[in-house]
């Protein structure tokens, strides 16, 4: 696959997705491979919206590759919350049932 083939490519794909995906423009790398940026607009409360990294098309000798970005603070993120979560319902559910047996004392 030539550049200006690559170029045509992502100019259509531009044109399909509207303004909502972000293609950088094709990088040549010494060893040959072409690497192509892609994002998405990201709407904030306020302001302008900011493009937020999606992943990188790569092709190498005409095999094309899809590497995807992981944004691994909001994955720890995410694992903190659910444990988080997790606490707070078995804590309600003790101190709601306690697990110790009811002692009751009677006079009589």
């Amino acid at each position: 696959m030539e550049i200006m083939e690559i170029r045509d490519a992502v100019e259509r794909l531009r044109a399909d997705s509207g303004t909502s995906m972000i293609f950088g423009e094709p990088h040549q790398t010494s060893d040959g491979s072409t690497i192509i940026t892609v994002s998405r607009l990201h709407r904030q409360w306020r302001g302008d919206p900011i493009p937020v990294p999606v992943g990188v098309f790569s092709i190498h000798e005409g095999e094309p590759s899809w590497s995807p970005a992981v944004d691994h603070t909001r994955v720890a993120l995410m694992g903190e919350f659910i444990g988080l979560a997790a606490a707070v319902i078995a804590t309600l559910a003790v101190l709601r049932r306690p697990p110790w047996p009811d002692v009751t004392i009677r006079k009589g």
